[in-house]
């Protein structure tokens, strides 16, 4: 576990360090869109995804440097998606990552276009990979990007989400939610790692089946953390699911069997990890760090 948040740690330096360099600076006209899209973006976070992008090109033998602005464009579709989720019509939360969230502080009208921004600008950092990839290779994570984060994958899960409660949802439409509204994105991330850093169709399967198993835990381990979690620690308000009727793993099934899922899921993604070696290390201590994290 610690090796896993030292490498963390260091790919997260990596990946801010990029993002301030890719992200159009906040003095630059119009300023106030800029100064919201960095609020957001440099608030902190885990960097999880990118981080998963360059460990998954990593595990086929590709160099970090190479798939860094496709990384960098994961962080830039997850805020946007933090930043919509946190709005009235939405979730409704006043905290994110510790700090008040962008429509607190900016309004909502330069919050939603201050997510629309980020999501645009991803794939425009996702094309800029044409310059360390073949191009015919990023254009199929374009494809992978877009599905992920439409309604066929995140924005589609939120949808769901968003017209059910733990009240009546079935387990077939809670897995759904969870798989699309979270798991699409952490698919796409180990996924368009692997394609950018050369994957054959055997690796990518199988990182495949990995990242499938590994999106599920995280967002059951984020239920768990809303009944249990510590505020201080996960970065926002604690209780917003049940406050909200939001189907979660917990409401549905219940804390011990949510917390078995877990294990169960954690299990499946190492496993599928087999065929490779000390090269996916990275990967293999993401979903230890997951099945135990508590923020």
């Amino acid at each position: 576990m610690p090796d896993f948040l030292q490498q963390l740690k260091q790919y997260s330096k990596l990946i801010n360090e990029a993002l301030d360099d890719l992200i159009p600076p906040s003095s630059d006209y119009p300023e106030l869109i800029h100064e919201a899209m960095r609020y957001s973006l440099m608030a902190g976070g885990k960097r999880l995804r990118p981080a998963l992008v360059i460990g998954a090109a990593q595990a086929v033998g590709c160099n970090y440097e190479r798939v860094l602005p496709t990384a960098c464009a994961f962080e830039l579709i997850h805020t946007y998606s933090l930043i919509h989720d946190d709005l009235p019509a939405m979730d409704d939360d006043d905290y994110r990552r510790g700090k008040p969230t962008c429509h607190k502080v900016y309004g909502e009208a330069m919050a939603i276009l201050a997510g629309n921004a980020l999501l645009t600008l991803a794939f425009e950092l996702i094309a800029k990979n044409a310059d360390t990839v073949p191009a015919e290779l990023v254009l199929r994570v374009i494809r992978e990007v877009a599905v992920a984060a439409g309604s066929k994958g995140l924005v589609g899960g939120q949808a769901v989400d968003i017209v059910s409660s733990s009240e009546n949802v079935s387990k077939e439409v809670l897995e759904y939610i969870h798989r699309h509204k979270t798991g699409a994105l952490l698919r796409a991330a180990v996924r368009c790692g692997a394609i950018l850093g050369g994957a054959d169709e055997k690796q990518l399967t199988a990182l495949t089946t990995y990242a499938e198993n590994l999106g599920l835990a995280f967002q059951i381990v984020d239920d768990i953390l809303d009944v249990k979690g510590d505020s201080s620690k996960i970065g926002k308000s604690v209780g917003s699911d049940e406050k909200n009727k939001k189907a979660t793993y917990p409401a549905v099934y219940g804390l011990k069997a949510a917390e078995q899922k877990v294990i169960q899921l954690t299990e499946n993604a190492i496993k599928a990890l087999e065929m490779f070696g000390k090269e996916s290390d990275f990967l293999r201590s993401a979903a230890y760090f997951n099945a135990n994290r508590d923020f």
